[in-house]
């Protein structure tokens, strides 16, 4: 029987181009794997923006308007985003557990929790 596929031509070559080709065989060890995305810290060096004039924008003067978008409410105690306020310390909280613990608070903690977020108000 082999010497009927010799014959005919058949042999299929090592390599067929529809089939995929081995990680290593593609990328040879200490070559990347795909895209090499860059931090702004290396684009920064790269390019020299002295050179550029000063009104035309670039990564380092550039500006955005306001965003459309409201401000989150943050939890002033773990950071989540809060969905609550508590009516008599005014902080905001995120679950029960972060309520209570506000609620334990003594008035000066409240005070500067208040002041952290630019919202000191005086509590009687």
């Amino acid at each position: 029987m082999e010497a009927e596929i010799v014959e005919a031509d058949i042999l299929l070559p090592s390599l067929l181009p529809f089939k995929r080709t081995q990680m290593s065989e593609k990328y040879p060890k200490g070559h990347a794997r795909g895209r090499h995305w860059k931090h702004l810290k290396q684009i920064l060096q790269a390019e020299n923006y002295q050179n550029f004039p000063a009104d035309e924008p670039n990564y380092i003067n550039i500006e955005s308007p306001p965003s459309m978008y409201p401000a989150k409410k943050l939890c002033d105690i773990t950071g989540f985003e809060a969905r609550y306020t508590d009516p008599r310390t005014n902080l905001r909280y995120a679950n029960i557990e972060v309520f209570k613990r506000i609620r334990s608070l003594p008035n000066e903690y409240v005070q500067r929790y208040l002041a952290l977020r630019n919202a000191a108000v005086v509590l009687k």
